[in-house]
C-alpha cells in the first residue's frame, strides 16, 4: 500500500476533534504527508456582530467572522506540529462541516480524510446523521474514523 500524500482532518475546537487532529498528525508524520486541518464555520449575522460589539467592545473580533475558526486552526496546527506533522496547512471554510471537508479533499487532491467519531453512536446521530457517518458515506477517498469519545 502506498503512503498517503495529503491527509485532511476536520476540527471544531472540541477536545474530541483535537484527538482526531492528533491521530491525523501521526498518520501524516508516518507517511511524510501534508496535513490539512479544516474548520467549517458560518459567518456572523449583523445582529450577532452588533451584540458582540456591545458586550465585548474592541475584543468583538474574537467571536465574529472567521476569527473563532482561525483560533481553532492555530491551536490544532500547534497540536499537529507537536505530534510530529511536518508540512501542515489550515483552511477555514464557510459552510456545513461535511461539505467543507469534501471541498478541501477535492481541492487538495487528498487521499485520506480523518474525522472523530463524536455523534456516531448517539440517538441524534442515528436519526439526523453525524459528521463521521456522512463523511464516510460521501467520501471518495479513504476515511479514518478516530475513536475520540
Amino acid at each position: 500500500m502506498a503512503a498517503y500524500r495529503t491527509v485532511v482532518v476536520g476540527t471544531d475546537g472540541s477536545d474530541s476533534s483535537f484527538r482526531a487532529v492528533d491521530r491525523a498528525a501521526a498518520v501524516a508524520a508516518d507517511s511524510g504527508a501534508t496535513l490539512v486541518i479544516v474548520c467549517a464555520y458560518y459567518p456572523a449575522t449583523r445582529q450577532d456582530v452588533e451584540k458582540a460589539q456591545d458586550v465585548l467592545g474592541e475584543e468583538a473580533y474574537q467571536v465574529v467572522g472567521s476569527a473563532p475558526a482561525e483560533d481553532t486552526l492555530r491551536s490544532a496546527r500547534d497540536r499537529a506540529v507537536k505530534a510530529g506533522a511536518g508540512n501542515t496547512e489550515t483552511a477555514a471554510v464557510v459552510g456545513e462541516p461535511v461539505e467543507a471537508l469534501r471541498k478541501i479533499v477535492s481541492e487538495r487532491s487528498a487521499d485520506l480524510l480523518v474525522v472523530g467519531n463524536r455523534g456516531l453512536n448517539t440517538l441524534t446521530g442515528r436519526l439526523l446523521g453525524s459528521v463521521p457517518s456522512e463523511a464516510a458515506r460521501k467520501s471518495k477517498v479513504d476515511v479514518l474514523i478516530v475513536h475520540t469519545t
